[in-house]
């Protein structure tokens, strides 16, 4: 797994590519986790995600806990069938707000921020 993190003004977009597996999660978790602070909110461009396991699936939804409590937000963009699949499994589909593709999460972030000011 590679990333890559983007900031567009008080938005982070961390893009993921390759296997999130137990041994990548870990620097997901970090990645994620170090930016929820810095921005009001963290799109993640899973767009080239080929496959997700459970550990990839606890890193992102660690990071989406402490980004709700510390009011800022959270979305999963240009969600694959493979990562759906998992995230259907777990039932997570309904927790996460998804979006089709990056713009459209940072369409919706730039709401979700409008909303919480």
């Amino acid at each position: 797994m590679e990333h890559t993190i983007t900031k567009y003004g008080n938005l982070i977009i961390v893009a993921l590519t390759g296997d999130v597996d137990l041994e990548y999660s870990p620097g997901l978790r970090d990645a994620l986790l170090d930016n929820v602070g810095k921005a009001d909110g963290i799109v993640v461009d899973l767009s080239g995600v080929i496959m997700i396991d459970s550990s990839g699936i606890a890193s992102l939804l660690e990071a989406f806990q402490m980004s709700r409590k510390r009011g800022k937000g959270f979305i999963l963009a240009d969600v694959g069938e493979p990562v759906m699949k998992v995230l259907k499994l777990a039932r997570l589909e309904t927790v996460f707000e998804i979006a089709n593709d990056v713009q459209t999460a940072r369409q919706a972030m730039a709401w979700i921020c409008f909303q919480a000011k």
